[in-house]
């Protein structure tokens, strides 16, 4: 794809983006806000953290956006007895008595993470530094992961006990924090017409890895208005308790505010090419690790 332009590049994005969308949709019904964010994470080389009681699809939804998107998929089920080796690999002595790295379920292009504080913080932390590197070590050698690489972890919300939520310091690994809801009874209607039939859809690839690549690079390019970056910036101070500029709702709160505007901007900026017309939107709402789009209404800026 070097042969044509940015504005060009953009021009396709948004046709790709609107033809995943319909790939998607033969299998996921409703749940639109839903696939959105999990897309823009892709293309915004971020990960999500979904949240959502069982049932809702979760992991058809992430194997659809897989297919749809041509690449490899493996699910990971978190155990409270799951080890870092299990996710990433290690070294076995094989016939020839030399020792050879046998790679985890973590070398695919989208990880599922399922329910993942139910496994102990040691091996959430060999999968939050995965993310956050894109390579993984064993035995001291460093084996790099797959691009693109992208982690969607699901949290089950009602039930907590055995469990090890992940510490506020550790959400800033994920780009968006997506609750699913439960769906409309239309949507439930379709869905059970759906499954309960012998017809199966059938998922056609929209997109390869390097045309992923190359749009998660196109977005990086799109320029933002100072005015915006300020806006930004300026809102996600304006949840610190103790900063100058933050009221008096955000003062009163013990917690920390949003560590940076960062994932907003990211966020933007792939929003635009995606929905048309690509101006850049900072509406975002769902970040994780407090992001200030939560309570912009009230925070005046």
């Amino acid at each position: 794809m070097s042969n044509i332009n940015d504005v060009q590049s953009v021009e396709r994005f948004g046709e790709h983006y609107r033809k995943l969308k319909r790939e998607v949709n033969k299998v996921i019904i409703g749940q639109d806000e839903v696939v959105d964010h999990v897309l823009l994470g892709i293309f915004g080389r971020g990960h999500c953290l979904l949240v959502g009681v069982p049932g809702l699809a979760k992991t058809l939804l992430v194997n659809t956006v897989a297919k749809a998107l041509g690449l490899s998929f493996n699910r990971i089920q978190f155990t409270p007895d799951l080890m870092p080796s299990d996710i990433i690999g290690s070294e076995i002595l094989d016939q020839e008595r030399r020792f050879r790295f046998i790679k985890g379920p973590i070398f695919a292009n989208i990880i599922l993470a399922d329910e993942i504080n139910r496994t102990p913080p040691k091996t959430q932390a060999a999968l939050l530094e995965a993310m956050q590197e894109k390579s993984v070590t064993a035995a001291g050698q460093t084996h790099l992961l797959p691009e693109p690489f992208f982690v969607l972890a699901t949290q089950n919300p009602i039930e907590q006990e055995g469990t090890y939520p992940l510490p506020e310091a550790q959400l800033d690994r994920f780009m968006f924090d997506i609750r699913v809801d439960y769906p409309s009874y239309a949507e439930e209607l379709a869905v059970v017409k759906a499954t309960t039939s012998d017809h199966q859809a059938t998922v056609e690839p929209v997109l390869t890895s390097e045309e992923i690549l190359h749009y998660q690079g196109l977005v990086r390019r799109i320029p933002v208005p100072d005015n915006v970056l300020e806006y930004a910036v300026k809102l996600a101070t304006r949840t610190r308790p103790g900063l100058s500029g933050a009221p008096a709702m955000v003062n009163d709160q013990p917690e920390l505010g949003c560590w940076t505007a960062r994932l907003t901007i990211s966020g933007g900026r792939c929003q635009g090419p995606c929905t048309g017309p690509w101006a850049f939107l900072p509406r975002y709402r769902g970040c994780a690790g407090g992001c200030p789009a939560h309570s912009s209404s009230s925070l005046g800026a």
